[in-house]
This record gives C-alpha cells, sequence and structure tokens, in this order.
C-alpha cells in the first residue's frame, strides 16, 4: 500500500523536488558505530538508461547495457547498511567508476581512510578492492560488503522511472534519482534495512 500511494505521488514534479532535497543521506553517517576499521563504505557505480541523444556521442555509451546511460556513484556504509553517499549523473561512457571517484570522494576522506569496492578501482591507494586483500578470509569478507551493495542498486530499479529508459529530460534525471535514494534511505531506517555483515573485527577492511 505504501508504495502504492508513493506511486502515485510520484507523478509530480513537486514530489521529486522536495525528496531530492532532503537530507537523510550524509557522509558523516558512515561514522555510526565506527568498529575502527580503516574502511567503513563500499563504493560502487550504477548506471541508467537514457534515450540515445542526437547527434550519437559515444561519451554516453555503457557496457552494462550496449547502448547510453547516465551513471552515479553510491556509497554505503559497511558497518549500518546506510546510504551515506552518492555523487551524478555523468555521462557513462566518459567516466568509468574510478574517474568519478578521484574527482570527489577521494578528496572527503579521512587521511588514511579507504573504501571498499571492486577490481574497476584496482591502483587507487583510498580503495581496497580484491587485489589488495590480505588473505581468502579478507577477500571473502570484502567480497560480501559488495554483494551487499549490490542489493541496494536493485532497490533502486525496482521503481519503474528508473528501471525503465528514460525518456525526459535529462537534466531533471538527477531529481528522480535523488528522490528514489531518499525513499530508498527512508525505507532502510524503518524497517527495511539491509541484511547485517557479520565479519572478524580483526580483519581491517
Amino acid at each position: 500500500m505504501f508504495k502504492l500511494v508513493i506511486y502515485f505521488i510520484c507523478n509530480t514534479h513537486y514530489f521529486f523536488n522536495v525528496m531530492s532535497k532532503t537530507k537523510k543521506i550524509r557522509w558523516e553517517n558512515r561514522l555510526i558505530n565506527d568498529t575502527g576499521n580503516d574502511a567503513l563504505v563500499t563504493v560502487d557505480g550504477t548506471d541508467f538508461r537514457i534515450q540515445e541523444p542526437i547527434p550519437f556521442n559515444r561519451k554516453w555509451f555503457s557496457k552494462k547495457f550496449n547502448g547510453p546511460a547516465l551513471r552515479y556513484e553510491v556509497g554505503i556504509s559497511i558497518n549500518t547498511g546506510y546510504i551515506v553517499w552518492f555523487n551524478g549523473p555523468f555521462p557513462a561512457g566518459m567516466m568509468p567508476d574510478i574517474k568519478i571517484f578521484e574527482s570527489n570522494l577521494k578528496w572527503k576522506m579521512s587521511s588514511g581512510e579507504r573504501v571498499v569496492a571492486d577490481k574497476g578501482y584496482t591502483g587507487v591507494p583510498q580503495v581496497l578492492c580484491p587485489r589488495s586483500a590480505k588473505n581468502d578470509k579478507h577477500r571473502k569478507e570484502m567480497s560480501k560488503a559488495r554483494a551487499r551493495h549490490e542489493t541496494v542498486n536493485r532497490r533502486f530499479k525496482e521503481w519503474q522511472c528508473l528501471q525503465q529508459r528514460w525518456r525526459h529530460d535529462r537534466e531533471k534525471h538527477h531529481l528522480v534519482f535523488s528522490a528514489v535514494a531518499g525513499l530508498t534511505q527512508i525505507e532502510i531506517l524503518n524497517g527495511q534495512p539491509l541484511y547485517q555483515i557479520d565479519y572478524d573485527s580483526k580483519i581491517k577492511f
């Protein structure tokens, strides 16, 4: 019933403008329940399909969809499962995940802090990716954290406005994404949390 009501509300630009301005998603929330790990957040890029821009330009090309898309960077707290960061949109073909990370989030991190991400971020000192694993257990724990992150990306795409190809003004896509991210955060905070990750606290992420 809740989602049915939200569906009708979502048809108004007013709703998207209001929701996009909510402050439910805060970078400092990554510090909640901090256990001393050097990495508190998983980071990943997620793509959303758009209509083919005219004129054609490969900067929009997404390998995930074999077509044009917008890309957002999303950060999830390892300790709580809260969404603590997002950035975008970017042209999917011009801005790989690592380039987006280095353009902004990298500079918001504390000294010595790192994030957990996939192999697409290999070579960045602030990122722990599979090759950074100290041993098999460490690699498995990072894999579990990244897998849970994917459940958030899937929640975004449960909304038809983000699941289907975007056919409206590209400049307004960020309003819709921001609103959906805010609603997803509200769900996480109010009865639909992500599953908890159990890991050995002696293993520094």
